[in-house]
């Protein structure tokens, strides 16, 4: 059976199939980026955060192709592993706290793994609160690393997942004297 990921932005509960990379084109909110954030079959708080800067990025649409919750009821490590698979095909880029992988290496590395091997983009997410650096191991494989601002997050989504060109000005008002 396909994976289902869950819609973020404006359809919270609605499901959509996603088991084909068949998206192509520019994101919208009838083709939002499928994202997956490592986890470790539990709900950790920069796992919970990547959510809320996403969910506060303005037009960024994203399906959640990562379902913690959905642990294997049988089959030890390798039922968790291929659980994992599934939910990463799914997904267009990765997205890896930093945090995260030093709490769960053997397991974020796994998904490291998978995720390569899928070809798919891995985006790093440096430590909240700017402590600490992401570890080389996660560096070397991050085709990009952000810190925590929405909008860096949304873009970096944008340009690994589907090689949007993301510029865009700040506009700084003054007076002046």
């Amino acid at each position: 059976m396909p994976v289902r990921c869950k819609w973020g932005k404006g359809a919270v509960g609605s499901r959509l199939w996603a088991n084909e990379h068949w998206w192509v084109g520019a994101m919208s909110e009838q083709n939002p980026i499928r994202v997956f954030v490592t986890h470790a079959f539990a709900e950790h708080p920069d796992y919970q955060r990547v959510f809320e800067y996403l969910e506060s990025a303005a037009k960024f649409y994203y399906v959640n192709c990562s379902a913690p919750r959905n642990i294997p009821q049988s089959g030890g490590k390798e039922a968790l592993k291929e659980e994992l698979r599934k939910q990463i095909e799914a997904a267009e880029a990765i997205i890896v706290p930093a945090a995260m992988f030093g709490e769960h290496r053997e397991l974020i590395t796994y998904q490291m793994d998978a995720a390569q091997a899928h070809e798919l983009p891995i985006i790093a997410l440096e430590p909240f609160g700017g402590i600490g650096e992401v570890s080389p191991e996660v560096a070397g494989r991050a085709a990009e690393t952000v810190g925590w601002n929405e909008r860096s997050l949304a873009d970096a989504l944008r340009r690994q997942a589907r090689h949007e060109e993301t510029t865009r000005w700040e506009t700084i008002e003054f007076e002046m004297p």
